[in-house]
């Protein structure tokens, strides 16, 4: 038998292993061209496993078709410190996200000094004009739109509420965070609120557990007959504390949103913050898709709801009149 030309032998060899290297090579440059996953930074005020907003605003990011986990990713960060904000959502453009979602007032804050690239969206019961996040509703310009949902305006409506329930307490609380960038006008309207109802309202302050501690021991010493919980994401964070203490002390309390009425908590008058958070993933979806902040006004979300716990209120010996019932959106029994 013949031997194969040496030549012939070498250019087999050499065909085999072009083959098999090209071979080896074609997942690594079709895993090259997938399209890389588009990250949505999310930075708030509230810990992952209690954020409010987040169930509603995959529900948002998934009626535009986008999934974690699928076709976008999620980076969510946190801050229970107003004053670490800025650094967390500094980490945030570090990663490069592909769009940034603010939760809360005093992380929508962040809107304009932390990027002026990186489109974002904020969810924020404060007024996004008033405290400079946008300049316009209508018209925002630069890189940031989102949803401002009524909460910190219904104070008074909340103090009205209470005043129903309990119509010959004349001394009430207020408790307020100072650190708020809000605090100083939601204590001045609703101390106006309270002049003309004909109220004694006693302003109580707490920045922390132990603060609020100290707030329900002094209400306790001004004899006071019923609490109104100021709009602050720290006191939502505490709201089984914050609820425990209105029930050892016996105090009628009126909450901003409904988590703290189903942590136990009398009656809460406030917006939807699941509502508002599915809206900014519809928001977040259409910038995913090449929309600009410039082109999507900021939307007011108005959804209000009134819910009633009448176990706590058997509890505290107290029976809703027929016409705060009827009015209620949802009666817990």
């Amino acid at each position: 038998m013949l031997s194969p030309e040496p030549g012939a032998a070498m250019r087999r060899r050499e065909f085999l292993r072009v083959v098999g290297s090209t071979a080896v090579a074609w997942p690594v440059v079709a895993r090259a061209q997938q399209p890389a996953v588009p990250v949505i930074g999310i930075l708030s005020t509230w810990p992952p496993g209690e954020d409010p907003y987040l169930s509603g605003f995959r529900q948002g990011l998934s009626e535009s078709s986008f999934v974690e986990g699928r076709n976008v990713a999620i980076d969510f960060r946190w801050a229970a410190e107003y004053d670490r904000l800025s650094a967390v959502a500094a980490g945030l453009v570090a990663r490069q996200s592909t769009v940034i979602v603010l939760f809360s007032g005093p992380a929508s804050m962040m809107a304009r000094s932390v990027t002026a690239a990186i489109p974002t969206v904020f969810v924020s019961g404060f007024d996004p004009v008033k405290f400079g996040i946008v300049d316009s509703l209508s018209r925002p310009k630069g890189n940031a739109t989102g949803i401002y949902f009524l909460t910190a305006s219904l104070e008074a409506k909340r103090l009205e509420l209470l005043r129903e329930l309990v119509p010959k307490v004349a001394v009430m609380a207020f408790l307020v965070n100072p650190d708020n960038p809000n605090a100083k006008a939601l204590i001045g309207n609703t101390q106006q609120a309270a002049r003309t109802l004909g109220l004694d309202l006693r302003v109580l302050q707490s920045r922390n557990q132990s603060d609020t501690d100290t707030a329900f021991d002094s209400a306790i010493e001004q004899h006071v007959g019923a609490l109104l919980v100021g709009s602050d994401p720290s006191f939502g964070k505490q709201r089984k504390q914050i609820v425990a203490l209105a029930a050892r002390h016996a105090i009628p309390a009126i909450y901003p949103i409904s988590e703290f009425v189903t942590a136990g908590g009398l009656m809460s008058y406030g917006a939807s913050l699941s509502d508002a958070g599915r809206q900014a993933g519809v928001y977040a979806a259409r910038l995913l898709k090449g929309e600009k902040p410039t082109d999507l006004p900021v939307q007011q979300s108005t959804k209000v709801k009134l819910i009633i716990n009448l176990k706590t209120a058997k509890t505290l010996g107290l029976t809703f009149p027929v016409t705060l019932l009827g009015r209620a959106d949802e009666v817990i029994e």
